[in-house]
């Protein structure tokens, strides 16, 4: 690290000889930054928060006080193995925020995309994959292996089961308990959470056209009114919106379903 990078390092900061500080970082008292952690140009790291690597943090992300971001999972088969945590760019990681690495039995990394609110108590556990403009409102909660499609939205309280898929444009309700796959676009609440329809709103003030929200109102029946299975649904939609590009996150949201979509 040059001179100019321990500029914005509050004297009562810990930060280790082997981190990495990109130019305007900042770090605020009582923070301990650990080894093997690269932190991007412009981050703001504020006090009290405790980052352990291997992490990479990209750039202009601010890290709320007591944030916990890159220790070791919770899961009991992890051995100290150096496993990663990787997030991208212009993320806002709320108060006690607790973010795990990832584990060798799966990819051996978590991910977090670009601009994503993580709002206070949030906690990504090993392995998740989150996207990109995303929101997880106070004390939405992922167990290991979950992905987070772009532009999704965890009400406050969801809980997601592990292996679970919450697709892109998709929405919980607060409170929601997802045991299954929430499909591209769809509203979910309930405990154990169902659908409840397209996410309309949200997906009017993201620029969607009037047509396209029509094709996608019809999509959802043909999923959830007409007693098809999985594969009966993929197979009707894909012969009737082939020429609808929109309708290709909520097809593919389908195939890749292990445990399963809300229902």
């Amino acid at each position: 690290m040059t001179e100019k990078n321990w500029a914005g390092v509050h004297p009562q900061a810990i930060v280790d000889p082997s981190a990495s500080l990109g130019e305007g970082v900042s770090v605020g008292p009582w923070s301990y930054i650990g080894p093997g952690v690269v932190i991007g140009e412009g981050t703001e790291v504020l006090s009290h928060v405790v980052i352990k690597g291997p992490t990479v943090i990209g750039r202009n992300n601010r890290i709320f006080q007591f944030a916990s971001v890159g220790e070791e999972c919770q899961d009991k088969k992890y051995a100290g193995e150096p496993t990663t945590l990787i997030i991208g760019d212009n993320n806002v990681i709320r108060e006690n925020c607790t973010i795990h690495r990832g584990t060798v039995q799966d990819r051996g990394e978590t991910r977090i995309g670009s601009d994503n609110l993580l709002m206070a108590y949030v906690h990504v556990a090993h392995d998740c994959v989150i996207g990109n403009n995303t929101i997880l409102a106070n004390c939405a909660t992922l167990a290991g292996h979950v992905t987070v499609g772009d532009w999704a939205i965890l009400g406050g309280g969801s809980m997601v089961h592990q292996f679970c898929h919450v697709g892109p444009h998709s929405m919980s309700a607060g409170g929601s308990i997802v045991l299954r796959d929430i499909p591209a676009y769809v509203m979910a609440s309930g405990q154990s959470a169902g659908p409840h329809g397209i996410n309309v709103e949200g997906l009017r003030r993201r620029g969607f056209s009037s047509d396209v929200l029509l094709a996608l109102r019809r999509a959802y029946k043909v999923i959830y009114r007409q007693g098809l299975t999985v594969e009966q649904a993929i197979d009707e939609l894909e012969k009737t919106y082939v020429d609808v590009a929109e309708m290709r996150p909520l097809i593919e949201s389908l195939r890749v379903t292990e445990r399963g979509i809300i229902r």
